[in-house]
């Protein structure tokens, strides 16, 4: 965790299975490998939170936003890690989730939005090299009126590597006024990697705004020419090239200098793809 122990030395370690907060807190916390955690944000509390899984292991985590809460939640796989999350949020309440895969990993994800004016967004990343798998589920749940949602799922293959997407978005009866949006966009590296997405919409209202979409494609060739003209080698264009691409997923974490460092890791992933 080098990239990382650094910047994540300065945040409050979360010591239980059981963390509480009751107030707005400025300072990050963090938990590395945890097998089973369980947070609750109060009414009214915020919190920003980092899981980093250095370890092949399973792990349990749970989430209760109470009315009002804010939750900023970072997730990094560094590991052959497999991970449920499931997170319940009351109404007013708001969940920024950002989650990087930089080695084979299978998470799931399951968010309920349960009371009026919840809000979900959710960026994921995934980086598959030579024989790595990754996985990525998300079940999003607007399960009564008036939420929001929005999920981006970027894959990057190269290698032998597969990767997969499969999210859903549940819209429940009389859940009106739903605001849901899920894009998957992936890219492979090579002719032997592979991924797989399938984004899909479950709907039961019929006053909703609700979009789902996936593609998988190669690098742009165009760009990758027009920035070999202005005196770029091949690896540097196909290195910027990905770290745009993937630039709008990690930089959507709630912690500036753990999305730079988040983006480092990126690049020195990228090297060997």
């Amino acid at each position: 965790m080098s990239a990382f122990s650094e910047i994540i030395r300065t945040f409050r370690s979360v010591g239980s299975e059981t963390f509480r907060v009751a107030n707005a807190e400025a300072q990050p916390f963090v938990s590395v490998d945890p097998r089973k955690l369980r947070v609750e944000v109060a009414a009214g509390a915020s919190l920003r939170l980092l899981v980093v899984h250095e370890k092949p292991v399973a792990s349990a985590l749970s989430f209760l936003l109470e009315r009002g809460a804010r939750l900023e939640f970072t997730q990094i796989f560094l590991s052959e890690a497999f991970s449920e999350v499931r997170m319940a949020q009351a109404a007013e309440s708001s969940c920024c989730s950002t989650v990087v895969q930089l080695a084979s990993a299978n998470a799931s994800y399951r968010i309920d939005l349960d009371g009026a004016y919840a809000g979900s967004s959710l960026g994921g990343l995934f980086l598959a090299a030579e024989e790595e798998h990754c996985v990525m589920e998300l079940r999003t749940g607007h399960n009564v009126p008036d939420c929001t949602s929005d999920s981006l799922v970027k894959g990057i293959a190269g290698g032998r590597a597969v990767g997969e997407f499969r999210g859903l978005v549940y819209v429940a009866p009389d859940a009106q006024r739903t605001d849901a949006r899920q894009q998957s966009r992936n890219i492979l590296l090579s002719e032997t990697a592979r991924i797989v997405t399938k984004p899909q919409l479950e709907i039961y209202a019929d006053d909703v705004k609700c979009s789902h979409g996936a593609t998988v494609g190669q690098m742009d060739a165009e760009a990758v020419l027009y920035m070999r003209q202005r005196g770029l080698s091949l690896a540097q264009a196909r290195r910027l090239q990905i770290e745009g691409f993937a630039g709008d997923v990690v930089r959507r974490c709630g912690i500036e200098e753990l999305g730079e460092a988040l983006m480092t890791a990126v690049a020195r992933k990228m090297e060997n793809m």
